[in-house]
């Protein structure tokens, strides 16, 4: 293999390593979470707040930090971003109130956001336009596992070591990886990119006009209210109301993450890049398709004991997880290169401020005066809605794959 072909699956090796460290550092605290609820009397909504809080400060971050990496180098913002949250995981250690708990969480958003704004971006310019969904397939593995490792470290360490042990574990390679992205040779933006400038893909405030951007970001809200949820309550739901020990809650719901993750980032990539020959919209149609046939499941999931319950579990969460690559897709194939890092991190304040900031909290708010089992019907609502979005969104969809074929055929 050639050097010129070895660098970008180099590169995505380690940018995925990294982002796998991301998602393990957030979720360890949805493992603990009956202790630390233990250990400070708090309430479930107060909970909630916590995942609430991280990522109100994530998203006010990231438009701040899109900005800079569409200036300057985008693998020295990634590398102190990574330091500064992995040294605030390790602050766990100096936590023993839940005031200082919230502020620790929250400021580890601020190093995160740098990381999840610009790392698609340098992602994407190692490639060409119609590898891009299974490209960044392999990016967002690190969703699935980081979270599966996240829960699985917190699960296993907490019980026999107490809840902050787990953070020191999830922390300490973040500080090498970062400096291994500085090694890394920044790819020439848009490089690969082949569909024309407009007014709507080149300028920010054309982001308000692009209804592509829009309608992938607005579905990937709704998704992101449906799986923040999710995430943070499903383990809790296990250990309160079916009577799981923690460590096995933790266990069950971290097995079916990592291999649910794993096969529906794949198979969601190589859907939507093997479509995309034969319809514009296919990121929009396979991440809207997965979502639609996502909502009978879950339903029998959350009121189905007994035998379904854990199938109809992992089934739900592998169609949730399905449109994760397909989505980041579309949203950086609806913008120019040279906007895409500000365009994703307007993306991520609109999915944070409509998705996983509010719905952790809401949720907990109805567990506390209903029932866990009550408010896992707001994230079935969220499916439908990002469901029908998705639908609509796909007729506004770029001709990404026509534009990509045509420029080869130029050349030869």
């Amino acid at each position: 293999m050639t050097q010129a072909k070895l660098y970008p699956r180099t590169a995505l090796l380690l940018l995925t390593a990294l982002n796998l460290l991301n998602y393990a550092d957030r979720n360890v605290l949805f493992a603990v979470q009956p202790l630390v609820q233990a250990e400070f009397h708090i309430s479930k909504a107060q909970l909630g707040y916590l995942a609430s809080a991280f990522l109100l400060c994530y998203m006010v971050a990231a438009p701040f930090v899109g900005p800079l990496a569409d200036r300057y180098s985008r693998k020295l913002i990634i590398a102190v971003g990574a330091i500064f949250w992995s040294g605030l995981t390790l602050l766990t250690a100096f936590t023993h109130t839940y005031a200082e708990l919230l502020v620790r969480h929250t400021l580890v958003g601020v190093g995160e956001a740098t990381f999840v704004t610009i790392a698609p971006t340098f992602v994407a310019d190692l490639f060409s336009e119609d590898k891009r969904g299974r490209i960044l397939g392999v990016f967002y593995l690190a969703i699935p596992v980081g979270s599966a490792a996240g829960y699985l470290l917190g699960g296993y360490l907490a019980p026999h070591h107490g809840w902050r042990f787990p953070f020191y574990i999830a922390a300490a390679p973040g500080f090498l990886l970062a400096l291994a992205v500085l090694f890394l040779k920044e790819p020439e933006r848009g490089q690969f990119d082949s569909l024309k400038g407009t007014p709507e893909r080149t300028t920010v405030l054309g982001l308000a006009r692009n209804p592509a951007f829009l309608a992938s970001t607005l579905g990937m809200a709704a998704m992101t209210f449906s799986l923040g949820g999710i995430q943070v309550w499903m383990p809790q739901f296990l250990y309160s109301e079916r009577h799981y020990t923690l460590e096995a809650a933790n266990l069950t719901f971290g097995l079916i993450i990592v291999a649910d993750g794993i096969l529906a980032a794949l198979a969601g990539g190589w859907l939507g890049d093997y479509l995309l020959r034969r319809m514009k919209g296919a990121y929009y149609f396979v991440s809207a398709v997965s979502m639609a046939l996502g909502v009978p499941v879950m339903i029998v999931a959350l009121f189905v004991t007994g035998r379904l319950m854990i199938p109809a579990i992992a089934v739900a969460a592998f169609f949730l997880l399905f449109n994760t690559a397909p989505l980041n897709a579309a949203v950086i194939n609806s913008v120019d290169a040279h906007i895409r890092a500000t365009a994703i991190a307007v993306n991520i304040f609109i999915i944070h401020i409509l998705g996983d900031v509010p719905s952790p909290t809401m949720m907990g708010w109805v567990a506390d005066r209903r029932s866990l089992q009550s408010a896992f019907i707001l994230p079935v609502i969220a499916m439908v809605v990002s469901s029908a979005i998705l639908f609509y969104g796909m007729k506004f969809a770029p001709a990404v794959r026509l534009a990509a074929a045509t420029v080869e055929a130029g050349k030869t």
